[in-house]
């Protein structure tokens, strides 16, 4: 009855301090913001303390968004709809359902356990196995959350196995490698995060520039090569064992007996390898056929799902998590609504100032600006879907206004926004390793400030060498 109450006063504080976060911001703002930039802004501000609380499912904050949208008046429908017909919305459906679909079969697990087996027996192999198999997923498996969904049991297996205590540094160290290891993993991919694929919506829609799979991958992969080393030394760092723990054999032994439980790779697990390969053959030769990613990913759906061709049952394979659905859907109209309110734009010309437009004429001193600014933002609007929808075209409009490409600054920005490692609420694989109660949120805020720093500082030093070198800065 206690913990009922309780809960229910947690919801009713959540409301009543959203309200009051729309009314501020309604009432605050100065009458250069027109009666729609106020209104949207407030809406943006009730959104992102129902997100960051969540008394209520993710989806039905979405659906409460769009209705206040649609009743406040604050676009045409047609806008503020229009979320739910973008390509970016079809990429994470169909995304979605490749990953129900890979899951049907043992590939995941059997890629798992083959890696743990090998490399999983010392402290060194066993972070670097949990953190590079998200990275390998990021490329057949289009979301944060099912990769850390996907490597959660597996982590609490390998906890169980080697019986690692509660509040011990190699708990912490395996937890933080799931968490860790997944936002780095949506780095290089663009249909490995939601904040990629929103960013490149953002920049085709505002900036008229489009950005394929490809280049996305050709930006990004010197970063992503640079953080997956670094964030395994700072575990290692920060999370010291003692010898007599640095070693377990019980590990190698416990893959190798589940290896045998799931039996030979069967005609399912050749299939879905064959299947996915192609898929993502297709999305690195976007430049040459042209098809979106979205398109992409509904033929691998098809052919997955295809009686006689494919492996997956359609029936199964159709119930996907429409909270995430709605989430993307709701946030993209909401990007687009807040720049056709007028409040972008408004926000955009109290920071296109002298002496900021000064500081980012410069390209790499922009980036190390947008990085920043981006870190910080983020902190404040934990959820990466709002934080990109809000941010990006924000950051486009000043980069127009200052008479600069916007791709560098608004790449950067979105690109940025994925980032979250100090609190749980910054990102879903913090959000899911937390879940499980191995972890607390103590447990983040140091190693999540250095990972931070070490981010920032890699994404400067790959601007200021790679990204020179191939002109985007």
């Amino acid at each position: 009855m206690r913990i009922l109450l309780k809960q229910d006063l947690q919801t009713y504080a959540s409301f009543a301090l959203a309200i009051l976060g729309f009314f501020i911001m309604f009432y605050s703002l100065p009458d250069t913001f027109s009666i729609p930039a106020k209104l949207m802004t407030g809406i943006v501000m009730l959104g992102v303390i129902l997100w960051a609380l969540e008394p209520i499912p993710i989806g039905l904050t979405a659906i409460i968004i769009l209705l206040l949208m649609l009743v406040l008046n604050v676009a045409e429908s047609s806008i503020i709809f229009s979320g739910f017909a973008s390509p970016a919305t079809f990429l994470i459906v169909a995304g979605m359902m490749l990953a129900t679909a890979v899951n049907e079969t043992s590939l995941v697990k059997r890629l798992s356990y083959k890696i743990l087996m090998r490399w999983g027996s010392r402290t060194k192999g066993l972070l670097g196995s949990i953190i590079i198999i998200q990275q390998i997923q990021a490329f057949f498996i289009p979301s944060t959350a099912v990769r850390s969904a996907l490597i959660i049991p597996v982590a609490s297996l390998i906890i169980e196995t080697v019986d690692a205590k509660p509040g011990s540094n190699l708990r912490k160290m395996i937890m933080l490698g799931v968490a860790y290891g997944g936002i780095i993993s949506g780095t290089a991919v663009m249909t490995a995060a939601i904040g990629n694929i929103l960013t490149v919506e953002l920049l085709d829609r505002f900036a008229g520039i489009k950005i394929t799979y490809f280049q996305w991958f050709f930006y990004t992969f010197p970063l992503w090569f640079i953080l997956i080393p670094a964030i395994w030394f700072l575990l290692l760092k920060l999370f010291p064992l003692p010898k007599e723990q640095q070693y377990f054999p019980m590990i190698e032994q416990e893959m190798e007996a589940r290896i045998k439980e799931l039996g030979p790779v069967n005609k399912q697990e050749i299939s879905c390898l064959i299947i996915l390969c192609f898929i993502v053959g297709l999305w690195l030769t976007e430049p040459i056929h042209g098809m979106h990613p979205s398109t992409t990913a509904l033929i691998g759906v098809v052919i997955m799902t295809l009686p006689k061709v494919g492996f997956a049952n359609w029936e199964t394979v159709v119930k996907i998590n429409y909270n995430t659905v709605l989430l993307l859907s709701v946030t993209l109209s909401m990007g687009y609504t807040f720049v056709d309110s007028g409040a972008a734009t408004t926000i955009s010309e109290y920071l296109s100032v002298g002496w900021f437009m000064t500081l980012i004429q410069n390209p790499l001193m922009s980036v190390i600006v947008v990085t920043v600014v981006a870190q910080l933002f983020h902190k404040l609007i934990s959820n990466v879907s709002t934080a990109v929808v809000v941010l990006v075209p924000v950051i486009i409009s000043v980069a127009q206004n200052a008479g600069l490409d916007p791709l560098v600054i608004g790449f950067t920005a979105g690109l940025t926004s994925l980032f979250g490692y100090i609190l749980i609420v910054e990102s879903m694989p913090n959000l899911l390793a937390h879940s499980t109660g191995l972890i607390t949120q103590k447990d983040f805020l140091k190693p999540g400030f250095y990972a931070t720093i070490i981010t920032i500082i890699a994404t400067i030093v790959v601007a200021s060498t790679w990204w020179s070198w191939i002109g985007l800065v």
